[in-house]
């Protein structure tokens, strides 16, 4: 068992596996040789280019596990939003009014059209080292609406919150339901150790909102993806939520946490490792803005307070950021993050 699936399935006892979103992204000067040849779509859809830009910071930076290089938007795609990148996703059009919900397609026979994923999984899997994880991921279904209405997912989200009340929110997650279950399904019989669904948008909403509106569909999608996939554990992150959102979560089949960096991960092991494994969650902006001197002093710290926890707590724990690493992060940073969360967490 490598020591990603060790750890989501709270039964680590070595040293805590460590990744970070976006570890394949424009800070890495792997991924900006690819982007010179490549359009980002080409870059997600061609599986061969995929696995290359996948296994590119695994390489160079001693990753414990890759995640599938690909875009959370690509289910609204097949739905019929056609998606373009121009500095930054567009799609063709929103979700302004219910009747707009007639636009859009749904069922399950959509996954055919994200058959690239699977295909770029399968040939991570083969070249990844057996010590490795391997992770896939989808956009929550609370994220994805927002997109589909705003094309974005923060700020105001005016119209989102008003198509709770109008109908476009459940219309939508009807429609998108079966789909993702099995987007999520493709993944996890295409190698991938576990899936992330990843809910960027989720701390735009309150606890109570978050707990009538967005659980229930959420529990929905990953309950019928276990009953698919029931070896397969579920990670999932919520940007901007705290203990007042999570406890919403009890109950559902989510193995690991992901948590972001507002949120005292010191607390969080100590207060939440026995409901689920934690990620997270080091503040993305430590790696960009920190000299390398300032970066080790801050982790150094950091990861002692988290070694005098009790063991026990740290079986579930997965050392990565709250968030994405950002684009002009220096590449040194994130070597020096690896390199000294291992020799920390290895004597």
């Amino acid at each position: 068992m490598n020591l990603l699936s060790a750890a989501v399935s709270m039964q680590n006892v070595q040293r805590p596996p460590v990744w970070m979103m976006r570890q394949a992204g424009r800070y890495h000067s792997h991924y900006q040789g690819f982007r010179k040849k490549y359009s980002f779509i080409d870059l997600c859809k061609l599986p061969e280019v995929a696995c290359e830009v996948t296994l590119g910071p695994v390489e160079e930076f001693g990753f414990d596990a890759a995640i599938l290089f690909s875009d959370l938007l690509f289910p609204l795609e097949a739905m019929g939003m056609g998606l373009k990148y121009e500095e930054g996703p567009k799609l063709s059009f929103h979700l302004r009014e219910l009747s707009d919900l007639k636009k859009l397609q749904g069922g399950a026979k959509l996954v055919e059209q994200l058959a690239f994923q699977g295909d770029a999984l399968k040939l991570i899997r083969k070249r990844l080292p057996s010590s490795c994880g391997l992770l896939g991921f989808v956009g929550g279904p609370l994220t994805l609406y927002c997109y589909a209405v705003e094309g974005s997912h923060q700020g105001q989200l005016d119209s989102a919150r008003g198509g709770f009340i109008d109908g476009r929110l459940n219309g939508f997650f009807e429609l998108l339901s079966e789909l993702l279950v099995e987007n999520m399904v493709l993944q996890a019989n295409s190698g991938a150790d576990a899936v992330a669904v990843l809910d960027t948008c989720a701390g735009e909403f309150s606890p109570e909102i978050y707990r009538e509106w967005v659980v229930p569909q959420l529990a929905i999608v990953l309950k019928k993806f276990k009953e698919r996939c029931p070896h397969t554990p579920v990670v999932y992150y919520s940007k901007g939520t705290g203990p007042l959102h999570w406890a919403a979560l009890k109950g559902l089949p989510i193995s690991c946490l992901g948590i972001d960096w507002k949120n005292d991960l010191v607390k969080v092991l100590s207060d939440w490792s026995e409901t689920w494994a934690i990620q997270g969650n080091v503040d993305p902006s430590w790696l960009l803005q920190k000299s390398k001197p300032e970066l080790e002093i801050l982790l150094r710290k950091l990861f002692f307070e988290i070694k005098a926890l009790p063991a026990e707590k740290l079986r579930g724990w997965i050392c990565g950021l709250g968030h994405g690493i950002l684009p002009k992060t220096p590449e040194e940073n994130v070597h020096l993050f690896v390199q000294l969360q291992k020799e920390m967490f290895s004597l």
